[in-house]
């Protein structure tokens, strides 16, 4: 059973989702608001996979996303968003965001990509040249100093890490590390390489995040 977050305003809305993943057997924890969410929804609450709208009547949901980040909360977050504009999507990306629905939705879209964020905030331990990622822990250590990656973060670092010295191509980044069908365009890419190498330094990897120009990215 997946413990899943919801931040919705609409009463019909958030009773339509919390009625459907209850029916495929998820838990369900309520928050009506962006108070609510960082309240409700925070690490300690046993949230899997957290639904965030993005037009909350008190906040920005991106901004919602944000502050549970930084509380310590990384568990894979799905906007819905009535903003289907490119840039919208992309700042979804940046704020923290794994996936994104359009509203009007199909529940059953809803349910798919659920399953699709929990499974993929799972993935297999990988250890190369002294580095360890965790993904029990969404971390990712060297010589007993430990960061938390988020689980983009960390589905991208493990497909780099994957084969040692080997370069991964762009496109088979963003697709490990992305849902089936997300815009991912170069700058979000880059940023989220740019966020890795920081805490990498901050751990004093004993490999280096390095770009190769027009090719992708390797661990050296």
């Amino acid at each position: 059973m997946t413990v899943v977050g919801i931040c919705e305003d609409d009463p019909g809305v958030r009773r339509v989702l919390t009625d459907a993943l209850k029916m495929h057997g998820h838990d369900v924890v309520i928050a009506r608001n962006g108070r609510e969410a960082v309240d409700n929804l925070g690490v300690r609450s046993g949230v899997e996979v957290l639904i965030l709208d993005v037009g909350l009547p008190d906040a920005d949901g991106r901004d919602v996303c944000q502050a549970l980040r930084a509380g310590g909360q990384h568990a894979p977050v799905l906007f819905l968003t009535a903003l289907d504009a490119v840039h919208d999507r992309v700042a979804g990306f940046h704020a923290g965001g794994d996936d994104y629905v359009v509203k009007p939705f199909a529940i059953s879209e809803v349910l798919v990509r659920v399953d699709a964020l929990r499974r993929r905030s799972r993935p297999e331990p990988v250890s190369i040249s002294g580095l360890s990622l965790h993904p029990d822990r969404l971390s990712v250590a060297a010589d007993g100093r430990e960061a938390t990656l988020t689980p983009t973060e960390f589905r991208l670092l493990a497909a780099i890490a994957a084969e040692p010295g080997a370069v991964t191509r762009r496109r088979a980044a963003v697709a490990a590390a992305w849902p089936d069908g997300a815009i991912v365009n170069e700058n979000t890419i880059d940023s989220y390489v740019r966020r890795l190498r920081v805490k990498l330094a901050s751990i004093d990897s004993p490999v280096e995040l390095t770009t190769v120009r027009g090719v992708g990215f390797t661990l050296r």
